[in-house]
């Protein structure tokens, strides 16, 4: 199905005039709906857009919603799964990311005599300044119709130079890592009197706690030591293990 998807959308359009967004911007008379072509609209911000769709919570709900609050950019983002969550929690995380905004626009074009849509979960601004749109769904749970959002999606990204990915499942060891530092994520986390002392321990590779206990009080300079691994200053092996008091941290070279 993915296959006839792709198909279809190079069927349906070879440039961005066959994709339409329907998308909100925050102006001076405050939130207000915009409908254009993507072609005349695609150099828009919507790494800054509101939502289009609510993250509703209710009894009985088989998924899980809620805000998360990215430091990157200082503010909540919603997510309408524990999947996404992890997702953004990734995002926040990537030293090539900029910003992102959940939910930015619906897209919406021509197939088979009818319109078609579909609302991304998020918009992605790189560092490099290059969107990427970004659809959250495990592998599993892929269906057709999905499938064939997901490819008509990819190729209208493509017509304008966006970038398109689907992601599933995170690795559960990196996930974990990560979710611990994001824990420290926040800029009160760190002491600025202990950074530079940190930074000049570790910049010879050495477990965390030894090298954290060459400083100072262990729980006075874990907080400032895990958010500079949040930040990038500082790096450890969060792939292969579970980070631990005998992780061997190291000066990345520079930070974010």
């Amino acid at each position: 199905m993915v296959a006839r998807g792709v198909a279809a959308a190079t069927a349906i359009i070879h440039h961005a005039d066959g994709f339409e967004l329907r998308f909100l911007e925050v102006g001076s008379a405050g939130v207000v709906e915009r409908r254009d072509a993507l072609a005349m609209c695609w150099a828009t911000r919507f790494e800054d857009v509101p939502p289009v769709r609510q993250f509703p919570s209710y009894r009985g709900q088989r998924s899980f919603s809620g805000e998360y609050f990215a430091a990157r950019m200082e503010r909540h983002v919603g997510y309408e799964s524990w999947l996404e969550r992890d997702q953004l929690m990734m995002l926040d995380f990537s030293p090539r990311v900029r910003s992102f905004a959940a939910q930015p626009f619906w897209l919406s074009w021509q197939s088979g005599g009818k319109t078609r849509r579909h609302a991304p979960d998020f918009f992605v601004r790189m560092v490099d300044g290059r969107g990427v749109v970004v659809d959250v769904r495990a592998d599993d749970r892929i269906k057709d119709e999905d499938a064939a959002a997901f490819a008509v999606t990819a190729a209208a990204c493509e017509s304008v130079g966006w970038g398109y990915r689907r992601v599933g499942t995170v690795d559960p060891v990196l996930s974990a890592n990560v979710r611990w530092l994001a824990g420290y994520r926040h800029r009160r986390c760190l002491n600025d009197a202990h950074r530079d002392m940190l930074v000049e321990v570790f910049s010879h590779p050495s477990p965390l706690v030894a090298g954290v206990e060459r400083v100072g009080d262990r729980l006075a300079m874990l907080p400032s030591l895990f958010h500079l691994m949040w930040t990038g200053v500082l790096v450890a092996d969060l792939v292969s293990a579970p980070l631990t008091g005998e992780s061997v941290v190291r000066v990345a070279g520079g930070g974010r």
